[in-house]
């Protein structure tokens, strides 16, 4: 081929028909989820669907599952905050159950939430009841004060 050889460019276009009932079949606009325009991560749709068919209520209005997608994201995301605490505290970098219970246990109000709930794996808070720890008697503290203002061993010292 030489230079002055020139490609020729067809353009089709494409025409959209009206389809039986009114459907369109040409370009359509992208889906944009229930999810995306609430600003949430968890499924709206899909908490929607289990409202539905859980038959909770004969009919579901629009904004119950927005709502409960919503109280659901934030009950999550302090869990995991409140867990990611715990596993640094433990100087870990996995999450596991254990860290989940300290951090659910630990805070009053999911402790109240999730009072009856057993988590698998979570063990018990580290607890000693006060009476069992050995008291401080009289004889230990003033062994303790005897220590503290006994003279010093060192001659050098005792003149100073």
């Amino acid at each position: 081929m030489d230079a002055t050889a020139t490609t020729i460019i067809t353009t089709t276009t494409t025409t959209t028909t009206k389809g039986a009932g009114g459907r369109r079949g040409g370009n359509r606009k992208k889906a944009v989820s229930k999810s995306i325009k609430a600003g949430l991560q968890f499924p709206v749709g899909r908490v929607a669907r289990f409202l539905k068919n859980g038959r909770y209520a004969k009919r579901v209005g629009t904004g119950a599952p927005i709502y409960l997608a919503a109280v659901l994201e934030y009950l999550a995301a302090e869990v995991l905050e409140l867990s990611g605490n715990a596993a640094r505290d433990n100087k870990k970098n996995r999450i596991n159950p254990r860290h989940v219970l300290l951090a659910v246990r630990n805070d009053d109000e999911l402790g109240k939430l999730l009072q009856g709930v057993t988590i698998a794996s979570g063990g018990v808070l580290p607890n000693i009841n006060p009476v069992l720890l050995p008291k401080k008697t009289g004889n230990a503290a003033a062994a303790a004060e005897k220590k503290a203002t006994k003279s010093p061993k060192s001659p050098a010292a005792a003149k100073n």
